[in-house]
């Protein structure tokens, strides 16, 4: 079985992600190739659609939004996401059993004696008028009737029951606004389907494509990283006529589509610089294809990140106009350069062109 090493794989990441070259891609299709993008810091999947794609507009962004063709809900590993409407409702079924198992992880004691499906309905009838709520909001009203549970877990296991999405202005370029739910029902305009039980496993199955598609080749472990749903092993058995395999340097087996692309792990691959919890870390079990072990914490700590060759090798940040970079390693004249290139070029996207300014410091953090 043909071994991939680190710098194949990151290679093949950088590819699936839009990162090893910039996709002439209409945003819409760039969010659904993908699988969503994390985005529970509303601003942040704008640096990492201006990272991916050519001359990107925020604006559309924020017009996909209103205009409902793209939605912002919780779903792969509860944590928030900007995605399709259309992949939202697809697969919003599939993760319902997640969601609810990893809010009873946090709450089970204050939702003792309290039985979901009751909870579900009256949810629903919280809503049912049409007045966006926020989660707080949506708890008090549930704690009428449980009062013995805390209201923050009846409003948390509320929006892990029910398909909600959070509404604009929350997540638009350059707006402020708190987070409002309305039912996912409402907003694209149709019911969420119903979760498979037993047998085939459809969606399953196009969530094993799409991350192949995204963030492979990759492990079974990786893929369940990414979504946290239990049964994708299930899956990727009854794929296997679609799939090769490959094993990496510590000899996990890995599965890919058979046409998707594996650069030369030499091609040269441009400084990116990705915004907070971005899923081209945060997508895998392992991540030692684009992140060193000594920074993992990193990516799960909100630190913005720059990559270098590919790899993790600085954070940054933005203060009056400034893009400050730090290293985590000593940069050669070269990458400097092309770190401060890219940087002006970030920070003209984030000012409307007013400022070009950079600071890259000259030590490792």
């Amino acid at each position: 079985m043909t071994v991939l090493d680190t710098q194949a794989l990151n290679r093949a990441t950088l590819a699936r992600q839009l990162l090893l070259d910039r996709a002439d891609l209409p945003t819409l299709d760039a969010v659904a190739h993908l699988g969503g993008l994390q985005a529970q810091e509303p601003q942040e999947p704008f640096v990492g659609l201006w990272s991916r794609l050519l001359a990107f507009d925020p604006t559309v962004l924020s017009t996909l939004l209103t205009e409902r063709q793209v939605v912002r809900t919780h779903l792969m590993r509860r944590t928030v996401h900007l995605l399709v409407a259309d992949d939202a409702v697809a697969w919003r079924g599939r993760h319902d059993a997640m969601l609810r198992q990893r809010v009873l992880g946090v709450y089970r004691g204050e939702l003792d004696g309290v039985d979901l499906d009751d909870l579900a309905t009256a949810a629903r009838e919280v809503l049912a008028d049409g007045e966006p709520r926020s989660m707080p909001e949506i708890g008090r009203a549930l704690a009428e009737r449980w009062p013995a549970a805390g209201s923050r877990a009846l409003g948390e296991m509320a929006v892990a029951l029910v398909p909600l999405i959070q509404l604009p202005p929350r997540g638009v370029w350059r707006a402020k606004g708190g987070v409002r739910y309305a039912p996912l029902a409402a907003w694209p305009g149709r019911d969420a389907p119903v979760p498979t039980t037993g047998g085939a496993d459809p969606v399953g199955q196009v969530l094993v494509r799409r991350y192949l598609a995204a963030f492979g080749p990759a492990a079974t472990a990786d893929l369940r990283a990414w979504c946290g749903l239990a049964g994708l092993p299930a899956v990727v058995t009854a794929l296997r006529d679609e799939l090769v395999t490959f094993r990496d340097e510590r000899g996990r087996k890995l599965i890919d589509l058979a046409d998707a692309p594996r650069p030369d792990p030499d091609t040269p691959a441009p400084v990116r610089f990705l915004p907070a919890f971005d899923n081209a870390i945060l997508g895998y079990d392992d991540r030692s294809r684009i992140i060193d072990d000594a920074h993992r914490f990193l990516s799960v700590a909100g630190e913005r990140v720059v990559l270098v060759d590919g790899r993790v090798a600085a954070t940054w940040g933005v203060e009056s106009g400034t893009v400050t970079v730090s290293p985590l390693r000593g940069f050669s004249r070269a990458d400097r350069a092309a770190v401060t290139e890219q940087g002006q070029a970030l920070a003209a996207f984030l000012s409307d062109d007013e400022s070009d300014r950079v600071r890259v410091e000259s030590s490792p953090r």
